[in-house]
């Protein structure tokens, strides 16, 4: 039996990548614990460490502030999980890769402060974003509430991210963002498509002006927004996720109907992909989503 999952997504203005800004976040993140005692998954919008202001470069702050994961800044927000004794994703971060090449990465942190994921960006904004792409999809487990799977941003605009993030078992697809465009409006209605068609929650968390437009939400498996952000300012999207409700329609089927993990006939022969130079195979499918 799972234990309901209480999410804190934080739709806030980035700070920049100074040390002093780094207090200030664990000062931040104290009083959201605060304010919200029952929050057990708090969350960030993307880049929210490592933003630049209007009058610098992004390429010269991108460089300034990356570092590796297993960095000072990285150990500070494992002390700072294991302070508060929460689940704690402080939105992306540059990481500073082995090969000197710079990503942009979602870390997560356990209340115990151990960091349990980091998943890089796999499709950056081309041609404005720079980051090194990464190569692997990214799920972590919650013990008692289920399984979350990571998407910065543009990700959610490429529907083989969130099949694969189901495929894997996720229940939850947490998609961090920072979209200052008109293109939010787009986004809104991709958070509950991919939630649909994958039969997963998806929280989709924006970063506040100046940096964001805001209009973060919260979708449940079946397509339905459960709870939504206005545009702009910032404030603390709150909900509460019976997970297993993910697993439960894909039994049952989305309304009651539509089993998107069982489409296959028992003779159903692989399916070429050539976009992919790969193929569907239907056993395989019907593996997941996985555990």
């Amino acid at each position: 039996m799972t234990i309901p999952l209480s999410i804190g997504l934080v739709q806030t203005a980035a700070r920049h990548h100074a040390a002093d800004d780094q207090d200030a976040f664990a000062a931040d993140v104290r009083g959201v614990v605060d304010a919200h005692p029952g929050v057990r998954l708090l969350a960030y919008p993307e880049l929210h460490l490592c933003g630049h202001r209007p009058d610098e470069d992004p390429e010269t702050v991108m460089t300034a502030a990356a570092e590796s994961l297993d960095g000072p800044r990285g150990t500070r927000l494992a002390a700072l999980a294991r302070e508060l004794g929460i689940w704690l994703v402080p939105g992306t971060v540059y990481e500073q890769g082995a090969d000197g090449r710079i990503h942009n990465t979602a870390p997560v942190y356990s209340p115990t402060g151990e960091r349990v994921a980091a998943y890089r960006k796999i499709f950056p904004w081309r041609p404005y974003e720079t980051t090194a792409s990464g190569s692997t999809f990214v799920v972590f487990d919650m013990e008692d509430h289920g399984r979350v799977g990571l998407t910065i941003c543009y990700d959610a605009w490429f529907p083989e991210t969130t099949r694969h993030l189901a495929w894997q078992g996720a229940d939850l697809v947490l998609n961090l963002v920072r979209t200052p465009t008109v293109d939010r409006a787009q986004e809104v209605v991709l958070a509950q498509a991919n939630a649909i068609v994958n039969q997963v929650f998806m929280a989709s968390l924006n970063a506040a002006t100046p940096d964001g437009i805001g209009r973060s939400v919260v979708v449940g498996p079946e397509g339905d927004i459960r709870t939504e952000a206005g545009p702009g300012p910032a404030e603390v999207l709150t909900d509460v996720l019976d997970l297993a409700e993910a697993r439960r329609v894909r039994a049952r089927g989305t309304a009651g109907l539509t089993r998107v993990w069982d489409p296959f006939s028992d003779d159903q022969e692989p399916i070429e992909l050539p976009l992919y130079g790969g193929r569907i195979d239907p056993e395989l499918w019907r593996l997941g989503p996985s555990g």
